[in-house]
């Protein structure tokens, strides 16, 4: 089922430039676009907070389910980010978990695009990679990217649950999208700023989840000790 996509704000500061009558940004306008929509994330930790324990239940649980991740551009590099975190580490030690980002597979990205439409570019890789019950994150300023509405479509139905980072709403991947943060910001900087921030937060809530007593996981290894 679809659900409402969530705001980060919902009123823009009225100092902040718009795209249609400026074509960039001075330093100070950029701060002021910035401020206004971080201002209300904290009305929304909830919702993030949400989607890491979602993801940790999901990579815990006793089918070791997968995070797959993908965006365009700038998106693309926000969800390898992503993946790292949970590969790698954000914050505390502890094990690796399995995070696979979509942009980042050059040969199938280029053999997908060679042999197939644009918008397989994601979608067919959701279905190679993906099972039910995994979690797709979708990344697009816009929320209009068609490969990555291709891939959420595709994902329902693999039975993958799509989380999708937006732009401003309504926008075709958040009414596809299981649930959705959008970013009512006119700026793609902004937007891609906030998304980080925001997926900084969901790694967050994953290592609390993951790492609470009585924790989901056994101890990682001590940083620095041979193996």
């Amino acid at each position: 089922m679809t659900v409402s996509p969530h705001s980060f704000f919902e009123n823009v500061a009225a100092d902040v430039p718009d795209p249609t009558t400026c074509t960039h940004l001075t330093g100070a306008d950029h701060v002021a676009s910035l401020t206004a929509a971080i201002g209300s994330l904290n009305g929304q930790l909830a919702v993030l907070d949400d989607w890491g324990r979602l993801l940790a239940g999901v990579l815990t649980g006793e089918s070791r389910g997968r995070l797959l991740a993908a965006g365009n551009g700038g998106s693309a590099a926000q969800a390898q980010h992503l993946t790292a975190e949970l590969v790698g580490r954000y914050r505390a030690d502890r094990p690796p978990f399995s995070a696979i980002c979509l942009t980042a597979e050059t040969s199938s990205l280029t053999a997908i695009a060679n042999d197939y439409p644009a918008d397989e570019l994601f979608a067919r890789q959701v279905e190679a990679h993906g099972r039910p019950g995994d979690v797709l994150v979708l990344l697009s300023t816009s929320g209009r990217s068609p490969n990555a509405v291709a891939a959420a479509r595709r994902a329902r139905e693999c039975g993958i649950t799509t989380l999708a980072m937006t732009g401003p709403a309504p926008n075709p991947l958040a009414g596809v999208a299981d649930d959705a943060v959008c970013i009512d910001s006119p700026w793609t900087a902004t937007v891609q700023e906030c998304h980080l921030v925001a997926l900084h937060l969901v790694c967050a809530a994953f290592d609390a989840a993951v790492l609470a007593e009585p924790s989901r996981v056994p101890t990682g290894p001590t940083l620095g000790t041979a193996r």
